[in-house]
């Protein structure tokens, strides 16, 4: 299967977020798991003082998430989706927290204005960031070294990354577990809802990206300090893991 990348992704987003908060609901844990991996951020005072940003927010859930864990932090939350952000938009937010229609390819991508790249992102006093949460996000983009590498460039020096993400454990049974947990469920719901394409692309995703061990790799050749890769419980074990790292002090 040939996976739906940029452009085409996000479109498929825009459609599926009519529906995409009620099917994530399904999922035992799934805000409680990103509610966990948000506080595995580990930041101090409640946030008091601290810039982050959701990269990848989607519907707010995982803004949400980060939110409960640093209530006293300002926001930055970036999604490439037009539509998954107005169901974002939608929901109440305080003044701390601020959304915009920004892809993380973009953010990769050297240009002009507040919206079109790292650089623009500091120049409209968007960064740098103390810390960046990013939720199902790197499995999606065409070039993940690239947004690994402006993640970096964004934190600043002994800033904090946590990325939250669909990666296996390499075992046999984790990727069998997958495949019937998506055959069995994901695509039937997505397909009910006009939105099969997607969750197939969700089921191979997982199945073509990094594994755990992989992604840590991955972490540390990007300049990442301290990367490492931390289990969710249920039955998203060896599916579904948190990895945590650091900005070096030569980030930026």
């Amino acid at each position: 299967m040939t996976l739906l990348r940029d452009r085409d992704l996000a479109h498929a987003f825009d459609h599926a977020s009519r529906t995409y908060d009620r099917l994530t609901g399904l999922n035992p844990g799934y805000r409680a798991d990103l509610l966990r991996s948000a506080r595995r951020l580990r930041l101090p005072g409640d946030g008091a003082g601290l810039h982050l940003l959701d990269l990848g927010c989607g519907t707010g859930v995982s803004t949400r998430a980060l939110l409960r864990a640093a209530p006293r932090a300002r926001i930055t939350a970036v999604d490439a989706s037009a539509g998954m952000l107005s169901r974002a938009l939608d929901k109440p937010w305080p003044e701390s927290v601020r959304f915009l229609h920004l892809s993380a390819e973009e953010l990769s991508t050297a240009g002009e204005g507040p919206t079109l790249s790292a650089e623009g992102l500091d120049a409209a006093g968007e960064g740098p960031f103390d810390a960046v949460f990013a939720a199902y996000l790197f499995r999606n983009v065409s070039d993940p070294d690239a947004v690994l590498a402006t993640v970096r460039t964004l934190l600043r020096p002994g800033g904090r990354l946590a990325v939250h993400e669909y990666s296996l454990g390499g075992s046999p049974a984790h990727r069998a577990l997958w495949t019937a947990v998506c055959q069995g469920v994901i695509i039937p719901a997505g397909t009910l809802t006009g939105d099969r394409a997607l969750y197939r692309h969700l089921w191979h995703s997982v199945l073509d990206f990094d594994t755990a061990a992989a992604f840590t790799g991955r972490l540390t050749r990007a300049g990442f300090t301290g990367a490492r890769a931390l289990p969710l419980a249920g039955w998203q074990t060896g599916i579904t893991h948190t990895f945590v790292a650091t900005a070096g002090e030569a980030a930026r």
